[in-house]
């Protein structure tokens, strides 16, 4: 039941996802991050099986820093979705790992870019995408409203949108969802959405 988009705007990319741990009729807990910090400039938006999505994202998050440590520049965002693209079509063959990601970054030359890949190793550069249950619901406002070079209010004006209507359409609806952002000042937290708290045990 999980629900992951996001979309590029005028010089930033964001993305949303749903905070929910969830394994059969249990929901564990509603503030897990399902959107990782990549490095400096991206991010990495996930949703698949719990355990290949926390061992997978934090692999290519560690596979990627010590490229840098080792060459001592960052790789671009196109460098980053392919090498991801290259260690799933690897485990495809081998130890397949169920996850579907949305890679975001910005480079000083090319701007902001977004890359979907799918657990069957399929990159593909995209201005908006969605995976999970509320990608039917995010995709069709996002096909409505969005549009090449949105401010920063109009995207988040449209996500809320997205947000609004997986709780108002999927019987299953997560409550929680964390926003992020990407742009020429870095990747970083943007805002989170709740309508459930986690409770604090006595």
């Amino acid at each position: 039941m999980e629900c992951v988009f996001g979309l590029v705007g005028n010089g930033f990319a964001i993305v949303a996802a749903d905070t929910s741990a969830v394994h059969s009729i249990l929901v564990h807990k509603s503030n897990e991050d399902k959107i990782i910090i990549l490095d400096s400039h991206k991010l990495i938006a996930a949703s698949g099986e719990p355990g290949d999505r926390v061992q997978f994202t934090e692999y290519i998050q560690k596979n990627v820093a010590l490229y840098q440590f080792r060459n001592g520049i960052p790789l671009t965002t196109v460098a980053a979705a392919n090498f991801t693209r290259g260690e799933l079509a690897t485990a495809l063959r081998k130890n397949p790992s169920f996850v579907n990601i949305l890679l975001a970054g910005y480079d000083k030359e090319t701007g902001p870019s977004l890359y979907y890949i799918d657990y069957i190793a399929t990159l593909h550069k995209v201005e908006k995408g969605a995976f999970g249950y509320g990608s039917y619901f995010s995709l069709s406002m996002m096909d409505r409203h969005f549009h090449s070079g949105m401010s920063v209010e109009e995207a988040i004006d449209l996500v809320d949108k997205c947000i609004l209507e997986i709780r108002s359409r999927l019987v299953v609806a997560p409550p929680n969802f964390v926003i992020k952002i990407v742009d020429k000042d870095g990747a970083r937290e943007y805002a989170w959405r709740e309508s459930v708290k986690e409770a604090v045990a006595a």
